[in-house]
């Protein structure tokens, strides 16, 4: 068996958009073509509390 496809993928390689289920602030930062650090956390979760869930449509294709 191949060892890279028993990897599994870790937090920053996992990018959840609300279709399989809630995205977190995190998936926010990463749909903005970001690195998730706390500062940017808490401003995309202060922007989702504001606008709702529907803010990450903006940033994705």
């Amino acid at each position: 068996m191949d060892s890279e496809s028993d990897e599994q993928p870790t937090r920053s390689d996992q990018l959840h958009t609300g279709g399989d289920r809630p995205y977190d602030p995190e998936d926010l930062v990463m749909a903005t073509g970001h690195d998730p650090t706390p500062e940017r956390v808490e401003k995309a979760r202060q922007l989702i509390a504001k606008e709702g869930p529907q803010v990450i449509e903006r940033y994705l294709p």
